[in-house]
């Protein structure tokens, strides 16, 4: 693994097993390999139900794979998420890794600017210091100040998402899972978006993710990639 390399990708497969479906296996992801260097952003261009999701999940440790590794770089070493400990996962979770999915998942009753807050506050920042960055991120993505101390889950799909994106890149990860990260935003927000990942990236982040908008992809993408590419012949 080099030394400029974020993400590497080695011999990943995963399958899911259909139980509901006489314990039909289902193969998604089969021999991929991948690297994602710091400073760029890598693209999934499969069409729907290639694995693009799936992949993303396999980073961040939500799956398991079946065989394969996923070696990340964090804190001067590197940690392969199939094979790290629970604990392991947690720390490159809170100090170097963001994943925005499709959906945000958060516990009833916290306020979206706690919600947004909290990867700071995990990473030892001052409470008031961390609400206060919160407050400028949530500005910046333009939810409404009204909003800041109701809970998300109140909130429409599109409002989730920017609270959803917010939390992720409020921390400055040296590694962002974007899954669909501007679905459900209108034009102005997704440019609004489009300048947070550009930022990042320049920062030295590695980006992998899926872009379904077209006009997002080519704002953002450095590279294109086919899961299809990836797979042995």
């Amino acid at each position: 693994m080099s030394r400029d390399t974020a993400i590497c990708i080695r011999d990943l497969e995963k399958s899911f097993t259909l139980h509901t479906q006489g314990g039909v296996t289902l193969p998604v992801l089969r021999g991929v390999n991948l690297d994602v260097a710091h400073g760029e952003c890598a693209v999934l261009t499969d069409p729907s139900g290639s694995g693009k999701s799936t992949l993303l999940r396999a980073v961040y440790a939500n799956y398991a794979p079946q065989r394969g590794q996923i070696l990340v770089r964090h804190a001067g070493g590197v940690v392969d998420m199939v094979s790290a400990g629970h604990r392991e996962i947690q720390e490159v979770r809170r100090r170097t890794m963001g994943y925005v999915s499709q959906f945000l998942r958060v516990i009833p009753r916290v306020p979206a600017v706690d919600v947004v807050a909290e990867p700071l506050r995990a990473l030892g920042h001052a409470p008031s210091d961390a609400l206060e960055r919160a407050q400028q991120m949530l500005r910046r993505l333009r939810l409404p100040e009204r909003l800041w101390n109701l809970s998300p889950v109140t909130f429409s799909g599109g409002e989730q998402q920017r609270v959803n994106l917010a939390r992720a890149l409020i921390a400055g990860y040296s590694i962002l899972l974007l899954d669909e990260p501007t679905a459900s935003l209108d034009a102005d927000d997704r440019s609004l978006v489009v300048e947070l990942i550009v930022e990042a990236r320049r920062a030295g982040a590695a980006v992998l993710g899926t872009v379904h908008d077209a006009d997002v992809r080519d704002a953002v993408a450095t590279r294109l990639v086919r899961l299809a590419a990836l797979r042995p012949a």
